[in-house]
């Protein structure tokens, strides 16, 4: 269901209003959060020229955006989308922002069933790939699961399995109004840091990977602001996700660690184990497999790694890693992964 509330109450711009704009950043002054969401409102009503728009892009993109800045345009986003409202009190989303071009198989989608198959819930919002062979929408696609924003569909899907999948474009309208000027400039811009802020859900609790420890600080201070449950990880040499290839990064509402894989009772991964494959195909194989449990060691352990810290997230760091990551392993080796992923696939092909 569309919802571009409120935007009959918002300011339209002038061309001139949007010069000023771009002359305080020439100045290096910051933007407000409620500026940023005028300014999001404002494209998805075509009110300004595409030399413009792409001119804030890359000032913000070379000064680098403010915490306030993007919670701005996240507002935007979320305000002018359709928004989803879930039949339950509490779930986790696991996203990673992309970008590390490491081309590793879905394994955040894949920690995603296991965490459902634990007894939890979850809200998994994604897209298709941009840098990888295949990207949250692909591997769900691929097993024939159609998309929908129906909101009955989704809530059968979250009560009934335990997770429920949000395909991006059926719901940030907003960033198709910027995605000629996205696909024009030869660098990512502050659209791509926007991903896994704008799940249309509004998840009270994130498990997220990032590809560096700045996007690390920059995430930390929105999800203070927006005060939801959350841990942020990094591997130091440079996946965003837990890669197990050597020490990683994580920080939350209770805690900043660096972690080695022995850690976790976990053995160092090969860069080579996490490869995604050359094709989609590849990669859905290698997702099932982990589901199934016949998947090479390495892989099985990522996805374990995650789903540790998704769930120890969702319980508010009340439980051990260690005991998390006992719960993750039960929930694939029990089988209830796999069976919470083949429910989920039937009522929703």
């Amino acid at each position: 269901r569309p919802c571009f509330v409120n935007q009959i109450k918002r300011k339209h711009w002038t061309m001139a209003e949007m010069k000023s704009i771009l002359n305080r950043m020439l100045n290096h002054e910051e933007l407000t959060r409620g500026e940023t969401k005028d300014i999001l409102l404002g494209i998805t009503r075509s009110e300004f020229p595409q030399e413009q728009v792409t001119a804030l892009l890359t000032g913000l993109q070379m000064r680098g955006i403010t915490v306030d800045e993007l919670l701005g345009f996240r507002d935007g986003v979320l305000e002018s989308g359709v928004h989803v409202t879930l039949d339950c009190d509490r779930f986790i989303d696991v996203v990673g922002t992309g970008g590390d071009r490491k081309n590793t198989f879905n394994i955040s989608t894949t920690a995603c069933f296991v965490i459902a198959g634990a007894g939890y819930k979850v809200a998994k919002h994604g897209n298709y790939a941009s840098t990888s062979k295949s990207g949250a929408s692909n591997v769900i696609e691929h097993h024939g699961i159609k998309f929908t924003s129906d909101m009955d569909k989704l809530n059968r899907s979250i009560n009934e399995c335990g997770i429920v999948y949000l395909h991006a474009q059926l719901f940030a309208r907003a960033m198709k109004f910027v995605g000629p000027v996205r696909k024009a400039l030869p660098f990512p811009t502050c659209f791509n840091l926007l991903g896994p802020l704008v799940n249309p859900s509004n998840p009270q609790c994130q498990l997220l990977g990032v590809a560096t420890l700045e996007q690390m600080r920059l995430y930390s201070n929105v999800y203070q602001k927006i005060g939801i449950d959350y841990a942020i990880v990094n591997s130091i040499d440079g996946y965003d996700e837990i890669s197990l290839t050597g020490d990683f990064k994580v920080t939350t509402n209770n805690y900043e660690r660096i972690f080695k894989p022995s850690d976790l009772g976990l053995r160092t991964a090969l860069p080579e184990e996490l490869v995604a494959g050359a094709t989609e195909e590849e990669a859905a194989e290698i997702c099932d497999s982990v589901l199934e449990n016949r998947a090479l060691p390495a892989q099985k352990d990522i996805v374990l790694a995650n789903a540790a810290f998704g769930i120890q997230v969702y319980e508010k760091g009340q439980k051990s890693i260690e005991e998390c990551l006992e719960i993750a392993r039960e929930s694939l080796e029990s089988g209830k992964a796999l069976e919470t992923f083949k429910k989920f696939a039937a009522l929703n092909c």
